[in-house]
């Protein structure tokens, strides 16, 4: 499982709150293990909700601006558990996680809708299609030959 965001992604957004939120209680260090398993945790998370609407290799194929959607919803979903661990949650850091939730849980409602690399834009395939070209919000009808033709229909 790819995570959607890294210990990288969390410094360069909000260096001083990684700091603060986890450090280690005795030397007062930045602890980076503890924002590496709670950016896993968050990738998790991020992955369940969207599983409402997305299957595991659509959710691979995301372009590069789905990806950095996601990677900031991931880090704040991310900063929020480390400081939820530790005691040191504030309204900020819950307030983005609030945020992050809602707009995860809009995309797998379909209120808005991730973009994919590659042709189709995800979706199951729905039988005669090959997976990856039906769009996530296309419907898609299957049924049985046509009984009555013109063809058919011809000397009665």
């Amino acid at each position: 499982m790819i995570a959607f965001a890294t210990l990288a992604d969390v410094l360069a957004r909000y260096p001083s709150e990684a700091t603060v939120l986890a450090a280690d209680e005795t030397t007062r260090v930045r602890d980076d293990s503890r924002i590496e398993a709670a950016l896993v945790d968050g990738t998790a998370e991020v992955r369940a909700i969207l599983a409402a609407r997305y299957t595991r290799d659509e959710l691979e194929r995301i372009d590069d601006d789905s990806r950095g959607i996601l990677r900031i919803y991931t880090t704040d979903i991310a900063l929020y558990r480390v400081a939820l661990s530790f005691g040191r949650s504030n309204e900020r850091v819950k307030e983005r996680y609030d945020v992050a939730i809602a707009r995860l849980q809009a995309i797998a409602k379909g209120n808005a809708a991730l973009t994919f690399d590659g042709p189709g834009g995800g979706g199951s395939g729905g039988g005669l299609q090959p997976p990856g070209t039906v769009s996530p919000n296309e419907a898609i009808v299957i049924s049985a030959e046509r009984v009555l033709t013109r063809d058919r229909l011809r000397g009665w």
